[in-house]
């Protein structure tokens, strides 16, 4: 189950994004939040969308004792019988981005993954807030997703110029993160988890749904691009490991079932990418067709299923000894 961390600084519009992310059909998602009751969480749609909502107090996260409070929260919320598709840790505008996505990745708790950090930045006052030294803030270097957020609350005659400069000084920290431009927080939701359905789940109650009705809601968001490839047969892991490693351009996340010969039998494997985190797991069987899907905001569609497609095209009858090796290393970082 993919974590995922929502930054920011405070007023920066991280509730207004949650929010919005809480409102895609289908989604289960649980929730982790500095202090529930201070935050502006649309509680009815908290109530519809997932089982519990944890709140953590006592200071940001990055200042919690051992991680205690949110390995806690992780723990609760990541149980099977949830059925969780992601969960979003909201963090306070105090909290340090960095600390936070080491203490995701250095998680004891069973069954879950680091699924990005989100950064939502306040294009108004950014500058005013927050970047206002001669090198970028060093909060940049964990994000694998940017949110340039109130961009339409840039004067006309600056609005280029200022979404210009921000992306310029979040690429001097992380050239690897993609950035969008928002209003209201609204962005394409796949750039964030899946989710097992498009309809809203039957045992919950449609609180969401009726929260798109009552105030007609619409994405009017720029949707993110796909490419996809089905695998109908086992691929080469070398070729595989190139394409987790060095992604199609404008690629955000890459995620799929695989095939591929091992040393005595085949072998499957669920492999995700989100920026530059790599997470490798293996599967009980082997799946009969496999599947390889690349998303991002600016992806490249042409270039990304001329890749794909060649991964799936390429024959591999034997042990490619050389991409296990690589494989299994991820495998091995991933537990």
């Amino acid at each position: 189950m993919p974590v995922v961390a929502l930054t920011g600084y405070l007023g920066a519009g991280k509730t207004t994004l949650l929010n919005h992310l809480l409102r895609r059909p289908g989604a289960r998602l649980g929730v982790v939040v500095n202090d529930f009751g201070a935050l502006n969480v649309d509680a009815a749609l908290v109530t519809g969308q997932i089982d519990e909502a944890v709140s953590i107090s006592g200071g940001c996260l990055c200042h919690l004792p051992d991680a205690g409070g949110l390995e806690d929260a992780l723990h609760r919320l990541s149980r099977p019988r949830l059925r969780m598709d992601a969960i979003l840790v909201e963090a306070s505008g105090a909290a340090d981005p960095v600390a936070l996505h080491r203490l995701i990745r250095g998680s004891r708790v069973r069954g879950i993954r680091p699924g990005g950090l989100v950064e939502v930045i306040d294009a108004v006052q950014h500058f005013g807030t927050v970047d206002h030294s001669a090198q970028p803030p060093a909060r940049y270097a964990a994000a694998t997703l940017v949110v340039i957020n109130k961009a339409d609350l840039l004067p006309p005659g600056e609005r280029d110029e200022v979404l210009a400069r921000i992306q310029e000084r979040v690429r001097r920290r992380q050239p690897h993160a993609q950035i969008v431009i928002s209003r209201h927080g609204r962005i394409d939701p796949a750039l964030v988890f899946d989710t097992a359905t498009d309809q809203d789940p039957a045992d919950e109650l449609p609180l969401a749904q009726l929260y798109r009705d009552q105030h007609h809601h619409t994405d009017d968001h720029e949707h993110a691009r796909a490419a996809s490839t089905a695998l109908t047969r086992p691929i080469s892991a070398g070729m595989l490991l190139d394409l987790l490693e060095s992604p199609p351009a404008g690629a955000y996340r890459i995620k799929g079932r695989v095939r591929v010969y091992g040393t005595r039998a085949e072998q499957g494997y669920l492999v995700n990418v989100v920026g530059p985190l790599i997470h490798v797991t293996p599967l009980p069987q082997p799946p009969p067709v496999g599947e390889l899907v690349a998303i991002g905001a600016h992806l490249d569609q042409p270039a990304a299923q001329q890749r794909l497609d060649a991964v799936a095209a390429t024959p591999a009858e034997r042990p490619d000894t050389d991409g296990l090796r690589r494989l299994r290393r991820y495998r091995t970082l991933s537990t």
